[in-house]
């Protein structure tokens, strides 16, 4: 059966997309920590991260770091937070996250956006991706 990510990539779900490449997929998280906070995952169903192959890993980083930078463009934070915890979706994942405080790294403090909100701030990191 499909991770809920995979179903996200298919198309079958909804979703803010920010960037895709062959191997990768990134998109806004719609239960953000803060506004901007994305989700990149590889297109192959993964569980656990390090069991990722090596370069494909590596792979992840480097497509996670150039949205980690349009974020970082974008969304006023002093700084891109990334965590890798991958509990809620048995599909490996990074989550960006902008950063003010200790606070906002807590997945226990949640922020809400409007529609409209999540397409602009998908729509303005898209247009900041090198």
């Amino acid at each position: 059966m499909s991770t809920l990510f995979t179903k996200i990539i298919n198309g079958e779900i909804p979703c803010y997309k920010i960037a895709e490449d062959a191997d990768f997929f990134a998109f806004l998280d719609i239960n953000p920590n803060a506004k901007g906070h994305t989700l990149c995952i590889p297109k192959i169903e993964v569980d656990k991260i390090l069991d990722m192959e090596e370069e494909h890993f590596l792979g992840l980083m480097a497509f996670s770091r150039k949205v980690g930078k349009a974020i970082g463009e974008v969304i006023a934070c002093k700084r891109v937070g990334i965590t890798v915890i991958g509990l809620e979706v048995p599909h490996a994942h990074v989550h960006l996250i902008p950063l003010n405080t200790m606070e906002d790294a807590k997945f226990q403090h949640k922020v809400t956006c409007t529609t409209e909100e999540f397409e602009t701030i998908a729509a303005s990191i898209r247009a900041n991706i090198r």
